[in-house]
């Protein structure tokens, strides 16, 4: 069953140009219906029927069993872990069953599609945090002592705030791809889709400065084009660069639930906020789909009320039976 699997991850690596991140959900989750297909006998993809992904979709749902603990753990997540899959977890393994028997019988690996009956659970949309603007200006705020990797760090975060790249991106930006005379940049983004994207006053003076003073100060023999490079001249991991950016959040003061999409979604509903129209919003963020960006006409909404409710004059008024008595002058 393996054999298949690998198939499926060299589709979405070369075909699909899909992420790493990706590739890697979609086969674990492939992974763990073989596992318990060969517990259920089940030898090859050949034998797998509706009913069989029905009661493995079952099993994901019910198994609430733990482990023991004499016992090792199995690979992936465990048993305890897999009962409590969200509604979105849940997506995640239909649509990776879904997309792996409709490429099987594509190729001709497998005559018949036993998922395509499969129907996706509907997807609760969570609402992106934002930073407020106030704890923008403290997050991008020049940071002493200036040393090559602090001008990296503003310069980064600068980036990401005035647009909107996700992390991914921002890692993997070559030189090549900066246009700071003309004010954009050149992303390469989910399924190698390019598009381009301007950058603000402040992010083109932020990005000068580490270009000038921080970039050839980290740059190594054999250090890659990238634009923002780590103290030991390498391209940034995934891991790296969060951890690196956290800091940066926790040393201004934002001391809250922080996520690796905050000032992506920040970027978005403050444009929002100030007029943006939605589709321009869509094209910057580089979403397939206006669904997809829509989510932050909630957030705008949600805003706006909460500013309605604080500063409009019909808003302060003493409900009726509260007032204070009228006092007539003497």
């Amino acid at each position: 069953m393996q054999a298949l699997i690998d198939e499926l991850g060299q589709y979405l690596r070369h075909e699909r140009g899909q992420s790493e991140h990706t590739q890697k959900a979609y086969c674990n989750i492939l992974n763990r219906f073989a596992e318990w297909a060969e517990g259920e006998a089940i030898e090859s993809w050949n034998e797998v029927t509706l009913t069989h992904l029905l009661g493995y979709l079952q099993h994901q749902r019910e198994d609430s069993k733990p482990e023991p603990e004499d016992e090792p753990k199995k690979r992936g997540r465990p048993r305890s872990e897999l009962a409590k899959l969200s509604t979105a977890s849940l997506y995640l393994e239909i649509a990776a069953l879904k997309l792996f028997f409709r490429f099987c019988v594509q190729e001709e690996f497998l005559p018949t599609n036993h998922a395509e009956n499969l129907s996706l659970p509907r997807r609760w949309k969570r609402l992106p945090k934002a930073l407020t603007q106030t704890e923008i200006e403290q997050l991008l705020q020049p940071f002493t002592p200036i040393t090559p990797a602090s001008l990296c760090d503003h310069a980064m975060l600068e980036l990401c705030y005035a647009s909107g790249l996700r992390l991914a991106e921002l890692r993997g930006l070559r030189m090549e791809q900066i246009r700071l005379d003309a004010g954009f940049v050149q992303v390469i983004g989910k399924g190698n889709k390019e598009r381009v994207v301007p950058v603000g006053r402040r992010a083109v003076e932020a990005i000068e400065r580490y270009l000038t003073a921080g970039r050839p100060k980290l740059v190594r023999d054999k250090s890659p084009g990238n634009v923002f490079l780590t103290s030991r001249g390498t391209a940034f991991a995934a891991v790296t660069l969060w951890t690196r950016l956290k800091k940066r959040f926790i040393a201004a003061g934002i001391i809250r639930n922080i996520t690796p999409h905050m000032l992506r979604h920040s970027f978005a509903t403050h444009l929002l906020e100030h007029g943006a129209d939605l589709r321009v919003i869509q094209e910057l963020l580089g979403h397939s789909s206006i669904s997809t960006t829509e989510v932050y006409t909630h957030v705008a909404g949600q805003r706006l009320k909460k500013v309605h409710q604080q500063y409009h004059p019909r808003e302060q008024i003493t409900p009726l039976g509260d007032e204070e008595p009228e006092t007539r002058p003497q």
